[in-house]
């Protein structure tokens, strides 16, 4: 596992949206421009769901919490794919992980 993976799994962590993007709905997906980079992303429908959770601060936890109570979708595959999708927010520097407090 990777170390950056590994911030997003400690429990004192919260992971928040960076400022600076601009975001739309467009037929049930959420797509994003990155203003500080400028680059377009697509977030899908269930990013759209993860990027609308993030609009405040929420643990890991939390996260597949919620998404495990909307979609029906096992524990462990939820976690997996939650991480590798923040993990390519964090390289983009589109998210933000802080201490709880």
């Amino acid at each position: 596992m990777s170390e950056l993976k590994t911030v997003f799994l400690e429990e004192n962590k919260t992971i928040c949206q960076s400022e600076g993007q601009i975001v739309s709905d467009m037929n049930g997906e959420k797509v994003m421009l990155s203003i500080s980079n400028g680059k377009y992303y697509n977030l899908g429908t269930t990013g759209g769901a993860i990027w609308e959770l993030i609009s405040s601060p929420m643990t890991l936890e939390g996260i597949i919490g919620n998404l495990t109570e909307k979609y029906e979708v096992d524990k462990e595959d939820c976690r997996r794919e939650v991480i590798n999708f923040l993990e390519i927010l964090w390289k983009e520097d589109l998210v933000k992980v802080s201490d709880i407090g």
